[in-house]
């Protein structure tokens, strides 16, 4: 699924358009009991909560694609076989009525999601008759020829509300407040089948997690029997990997200066677009080309991509670079720079000592204070634009000190 996609599901999620069925819950404790369990017609609900039940659910949907959104597949033996598939099939061909079903899926979970937390399992089943749309991409509401039946699963931490005094109005007084126990925002979740296309896809589902670098594959694998890629945090980390280990000696601070220009002109380059933007192998290696890597290196980058990432296996561009800041850092000096301003951060070797120099081109300020360079009228330095001047302010870091990320 592209955001596009995943954005018309979750416009689904409000009073005026929703068409949520049912909604089934089971109530589980730190010890894997099942405290309570619930099903009812979710639009019977009072309006107070459906509108908290609405947040979960968008919730579910939201965040980057690649990071906290991933699109899995089922392997063909798992469609044809396997128990896990089959149980889903099953809790959408039921619409979540058909109780050993239910109980079935709540025991999977159960079993292999590893908390010593409370937490809800919640299912919605829903039917969206999916409008069309004319060539200009405009929504025809009373155009359509299918409906999307699907369900959404999330699993909410349940956790105790925090000691302390409340106001209580009736008494005019403050005591100590009631303790209760509060759903939380899904750690993950997932829509079966996916949406792709605009259309049904039960070859694979959309899953989510509320943090990046942990996919929980205690939940995901047993539960849902998808293939599992790789984390964001993981994609990060074999990239650097494959970077540090096919340079070696010469991964000097340029050339990782222009991989993270090139790729983040790329993003910026692809941003409008409803799929975040992949670099398969040899787009990588093309990069590192056009970064300066020489072409005996490229030969070892081909061995080192296979070995760590494997050689059919994308990167998604925005979890291999920051997009937000370029850093440099080392045991005593962190610098942060804009990614579409790191031409100001350069190296020099001055009487035979590495520096990191950085171009000043507007106010300075150290820890709040604004600070002026001494010989350097001020007017030059603090007119926003440079005053046609330039100052460098020079850190003593050596350069084999320096870690980029």
């Amino acid at each position: 699924m592209n955001s596009k996609e995943i954005a018309e599901i979750k416009k689904t999620f409000k009073d005026d358009r929703s068409s949520i069925s049912r909604i089934c819950g089971c109530y589980v404790d730190g010890e894997k009991n099942k405290v309570t369990e619930f099903k009812e017609a979710f639009l019977a609900l009072p309006e107070e909560d459906l509108f908290k039940y609405f947040s979960i659910f968008r919730k579910s949907l939201s965040g980057s694609l690649g990071k906290n959104l991933l699109n899995m597949e089922f392997p063909l033996e798992e469609e044809l076989e396997g128990e896990k598939y089959a149980l889903l099939m099953k809790l959408r061909e039921t619409e979540l009525k058909d109780e050993e079903v239910l109980h079935a899926f709540y025991d999977r979970v159960i079993e292999n999601y590893d908390t010593v937390d409370n937490y809800l399992i919640l299912l919605i089943h829903q039917a969206y008759d999916i409008p069309g749309k004319t060539s200009d991409n405009i929504a025809l509401e009373d155009a359509s020829d299918e409906v999307f039946s699907h369900i959404l699963c999330c699993i909410c931490p349940v956790s105790l509300t925090k000691a302390g005094l409340s106001y209580f109005a009736s008494e005019g007084c403050f005591r100590n407040r009631v303790r209760d126990w509060v759903v939380d925002m899904p750690s993950i979740g997932f829509l079966f089948p996916a949406f792709n296309d605009r259309s049904t896809d039960l070859h694979s589902l959309l899953y989510y997690t509320a943090k990046p670098d942990e996919l929980r594959l205690d939940f995901a694998e047993p539960v849902l029997g998808c293939n599992i890629p790789m984390s964001a945090g993981n994609q990060r980390d074999t990239f650097n990997g494959v970077i540090e280990e096919a340079l070696g000696e010469k991964c000097d601070f340029e050339v990782v200066k222009n991989i993270h220009e090139i790729i983040n002109n790329k993003i910026e380059e692809t941003k409008e677009e409803p799929e975040p933007l992949e670099l398969n192998k040899h787009e990588v290696k093309q990069i590192l080309s056009d970064s300066g890597v020489e072409n005996e290196l490229l030969e070892r980058f081909d061995r080192c991509y296979d070995s760590q990432a494997g050689e059919q296996t994308p990167l998604q561009a925005t979890n291999i670079v920051e997009t937000r800041k370029f850093e440099i850092k080392s045991p005593a000096v962190v610098v942060k720079v804009k990614p579409d301003r790191t031409d100001l951060v350069d190296t020099r070797i001055i009487d035979g000592i590495p520096y990191l120099t950085i171009r000043i081109e507007d106010m300075v300020e150290v820890n709040g204070i604004p600070v002026n360079f001494p010989g350097v009228p001020v007017t030059r330095a603090y007119d926003g634009v440079g005053g046609g001047g330039e100052v460098v302010q020079r850190v003593g870091v050596a350069e084999e000190n320096i870690e980029t990320e």
